[in-house]
């Protein structure tokens, strides 16, 4: 099939920008080839504080259009485009200083909600000390003189991208992960696909197309030396480090926001669980296996806990998670002031490169480098159509949440379970139910990670395109950072439970099984390492 005819696009990255990409010219009615080095949203777009959201700070920095393009962006996710994966979360932003900051923020904050347009998300609300400390109990009653409650939204960034892959698969598009672009084939000076190799068979193809496009994230310079011609931008890599702890550990009622020396802390409520981060520090390290060092963790600790009423400590952590932010240089060295803003280039005939961003412009950015792409094609490319098309799963879902309970009883699962199937695959819970209705013993907890039933983990086999066990336990589920022992528990019985589904032999499936263990034991190393090159030493143990 790759060596065969020749596409119109071919993608180079999973992650949420070449995920949107493949939609984008898919839905155009191009044919398109993806191909993914790992797994979907193996990199930055797995490891994100979640949020679709403007960016309050960067109204601080001035750049309105960019806050309106993303609040634009959150509006039709919410709405139209995955209201079955991003939902609302209301955000408190504690003051500090009397009357000038209250002023101050709030003007701040009335501008994001006029920004927002249409009212996607309830509008903002002044708060006293008081009404604040009855939404949060866990601050400390010194640690504000009032506050400011809005809104914004949150997503599971991995089930989103790898839902925006299958949306493209649905379209048309052949979608390909653990498969790893080697080289570019040129007709000149004119790139006309891509040498890759089939990571599970060791095979080597050529993909040929008219044009292809690089959304390769903190790969983008590698995908530079592989050309062998400069680009009109560069990308440096940020780390933003995250700690997940239980969600009766925080006696609050909403998130949070808090100003830091660099940047911004959120507190995210986040199922069982609240996230809390994020750092921003220069990375050149492995890009594979950004890890958080101890001193990250203390970072976040030290600034959440100067508003806590109970400080958390490093035994109240249940998971954490590093990744790198494709951040495209600028004339300061410093991370947290580099643009969010994208860009499109064609450094060479046929080659188009998408780099910058933020998750919550996605679309745009896949967009904007498909009509880049289309101008190459020439002829009567049709404009991008994305902004109504919903992803698989959004069509039917509020049916089914507004007869959940019924739903519940048809199925004989309890109201949480059901909810919860929901809000991660929307109308296609109807295919879980299809798997317990074959096999009622797949509606059964998983060991180890009783917030997943079984037939979840068979369907991310069946219909999610995951191929070894860490593609389920850290992308498809959040096992690997929701429970305290990383899911080392629950992967035996899910190795059993795919492995008749992926041909896996028993030796197969040990292997898999203890190169995880590896995995958590190499990152709970790397989370006692002082510094970042000795975390990476520790992670790189275990590397894969």
């Amino acid at each position: 099939m790759l060596d065969a005819a020749e596409v119109d696009v071919l993608v180079i990255g999973g992650g949420v920008t070449g995920a949107g990409a493949a939609l984008d010219a898919a839905s155009r009615g191009l044919s398109v080839t993806l191909v993914e080095a790992r797994d979907f949203a193996a990199g930055t777009s797995s490891r994100s504080s979640k949020l679709i959201h403007g960016g309050l700070r960067y109204l601080e920095q001035m750049d309105f259009a960019l806050v309106r393009e993303a609040l634009k962006e959150r509006g039709l996710l919410l709405n139209t485009l995955a209201p079955h994966l991003v939902h609302p979360v209301p955000f408190l932003f504690p003051l500090q200083h009397r009357v000038w900051e209250r002023a101050y923020i709030g003007a701040g904050i009335a501008l994001y909600d006029t920004l927002g347009g249409a009212r996607t998300v309830p509008m903002h609300k002044h708060l006293s000390r008081s009404g604040a400390l009855e939404l949060a109990p866990a601050l400390r009653d010194d640690a504000m003189t009032g506050a400011i409650r809005y809104y914004d939204a949150q997503v599971d960034d991995a089930r989103h991208t790898m839902m925006i892959a299958r949306t493209a698969a649905e379209r048309g598009a052949t979608v390909l992960t653990r498969t790893k672009v080697i080289g570019l084939e040129r007709d000149g000076e004119k790139v006309v696909g891509a040498r890759v190799i089939d990571l599970e068979t060791g095979l080597a193809h050529t993909i040929r197309a008219r044009t292809v496009i690089s959304a390769t994230g903190v790969w983008t310079d590698d995908m530079i030396k592989m050309t062998g011609v400069d680009f009109p931008f560069h990308v440096q890599m940020s780390k933003g480090v995250h700690i997940m702890v239980p969600r009766d550990r925080l006696d609050m009622h909403t998130g949070m926001i808090m100003r830091t020396e660099k940047s911004v802390l959120f507190v995210i409520p986040w199922a069982e669980h609240w996230i809390i981060g994020t750092t921003d520090t220069e990375w050149s390290l492995d890009k594979n296996h950004p890890t958080a060092t101890a001193a990250d963790v203390q970072y976040i600790l030290d600034h959440v806990n100067s508003l806590l009423r109970e400080p958390l400590t490093r035994a109240d952590i249940v998971g954490t998670y590093a990744g790198l932010r494709p951040l495209m240089t600028g004339a300061t060295k410093e991370t947290a002031k580099l643009s969010r803003e994208h860009a499109v280039a064609e450094p060479a005939p046929g080659l188009f490169v998408i780099a910058g961003g933020k998750y919550t412009t996605y679309r745009v950015m896949a967009a904007d480098v498909v009509d880049a792409a289309a101008a190459r094609l020439g002829g009567e490319v049709p404009a991008s159509s994305t902004a109504q098309l919903p992803i698989v799963g959004a069509e039917g879902y509020f049916d089914l949440l507004g007869d959940v309970r019924a739903v519940a009883v048809d199925q004989r699962l309890p109201v949480d379970v059901v909810q919860r199937l929901l809000g991660r695959y929307g109308s296609l819970s109807t295919d879980i139910f299809d798997l317990i209705d074959a096999d009622p013993t797949l509606r059964h907890p998983i060991p180890g990670a009783s917030d997943h039933i079984a037939a979840e983990i068979v369907y991310a086999v069946t219909h999610e395109g995951a191929l070894h066990l860490d593609d389920i336990l850290t992308r498809r589920t959040r096992i690997s950072i929701e429970v305290p022992d990383r899911g080392l528990a629950a992967a035996p019985e899910i190795a059993r439970l795919i492995a008749p589904l992926l041909g896996w032999t028993d030796e197969t499936a040990n292997a898999e099984i203890n190169r995880y263990y590896d995995r958590v034991h190499a990152e709970l190393a790397a989370n006692e390492a002082g510094d970042d090159a000795a975390a990476n030493e520790a992670r790189l143990v275990a590397a894969r």
